[in-house]
């Protein structure tokens, strides 16, 4: 996960040296691959920690680690979006592509 936000990162930059709007909108629309590996983590972190209330502690940690990489790979999104603009001079109509849910499933456990 944290290789992929690290590319992720170096296109980003190539994209605004370049000014290259299709990579910089390649980036924005891969931020999914880095979101479904977070709540593939949320997930099985969970089970763990259900399973082995000792794994508590060190799960937790993990699960945020990773939902800061998670954030990394959205603040490399803005940045791409902003790389668009830059580009183009208009932002992008669509939605940014999201498929993190763990902050809808940690309150569903609440």
């Amino acid at each position: 996960m944290a290789q992929l936000v690290l590319d992720q990162l170096a296109h980003v930059i190539q994209s605004y040296e370049h000014r290259d709007a299709a990579a910089a909108l390649d980036v924005w629309q891969k931020d999914q691959q880095i979101d479904i590996i977070n709540n593939s983590l949320f997930r099985e972190l969970l089970t763990y920690m259900m399973g082995n209330p000792s794994t508590i502690a060190f799960c937790t940690h993990v699960l945020f680690c990773a939902k800061n990489l998670e954030r990394m790979g959205d603040h490399v999104t803005n940045i791409a979006e902003t790389v668009h603009y830059i580009v183009v001079g208009h932002r992008l109509r669509a939605e940014r592509p999201k498929a993190d849910i763990t902050s809808k499933s940690t309150l569903a456990l609440l």
